[in-house]
């Protein structure tokens, strides 16, 4: 097998200064993930070939595999091999999705999509997602609903020039994942998110669609998501009903 991801001669040897030799493994891996080289839900290489491909020892390209698979790049499959993430893997969206019911497991929830539309990017948006202020963002509104209960309010602002074909026609259509179709027809994976949550009242025009009385507490999570190479894609702004609903994480 080819090695198409070799390093260049002077960052090799800046690599070799500051990094342990698994984790210049581990960006020559991410590197073949962000130029798609192996896409989700992909098998790849077995560590044998991606040893012999980095000319590497077999132990150390699975200290590599391992961090990668921590952090949710890749996932191991006993007995099958190891596969690249994919937003479409229940695991993968009940990473993002922490709002839970308090008396059974998550489960999936169902999206109404009130808006969708370009607009220009405020200058907090565009500070965000690390684009000019006035550039054109795509604008979505979207209500969450588990069990036929509308539990989360959305609003969501993407870059334009990655996402110019989302529509509201398409939105409207699409029963996956929201990140699942990012992933799949634009070529976007949410690789991680930075997040800020505090209490607030529910405004009239949230109690209305939330389907609560106006002034309730409802939980605000602010999320910025990223992609490969720390490039900021989305803003997002989620309020979700306290009643019978919680934030969950996990920390470790």
């Amino acid at each position: 097998m080819s090695s198409s991801v070799a390093k260049d001669p002077e960052s090799a040897t800046q690599a070799a200064v500051y990094a342990p030799l698994y984790r210049q493994i581990k960006d020559l891996i991410v590197q073949g993930l962000q130029r798609g080289e192996w896409k989700p839900g992909d098998m790849i290489p077995s560590e044998i070939d991606l040893a012999a491909r980095f000319q590497v020892s077999q132990g150390t390209v699975r200290k590599a595999v391992d961090e990668l698979s921590t952090e949710n790049l890749l996932v191991r499959r006993q007995g099958k091999g190891t596969f690249v993430a994919t937003h479409h893997e229940a695991r993968a969206q009940f990473r993002f999705l922490r709002v839970v019911p308090d008396d059974h497991a998550p489960l999936p929830g169902v999206s109404r999509y009130l808006d969708c539309r370009r607009v220009r990017a405020s200058g907090e948006i565009a500070r965000h997602l690390s684009v000019r202020p006035s550039d054109p963002v795509v604008y979505l509104r979207r209500l969450l609903s588990f069990e036929n209960a509308p539990v989360v309010l959305d609003e969501i602002w993407l870059p334009g020039n990655l996402f110019k074909k989302l529509t509201a026609e398409r939105l409207a259509e699409y029963t996956g994942p929201l990140y699942g179709l990012f992933e799949t027809e634009f070529g976007t994976r949410m690789i991680r998110a930075d997040e800020r949550i505090r209490a607030v009242a529910a405004t009239a025009d949230a109690a209305k669609h939330l389907k609560i009385a106006a002034g309730s507490p409802l939980l605000l999570v602010e999320r910025v998501s990223y992609t490969y190479g720390e490039r900021p894609v989305e803003v997002r702004r989620g309020l979700s009903v306290t009643e019978r609903y919680h934030y969950r994480n996990t920390l470790s």
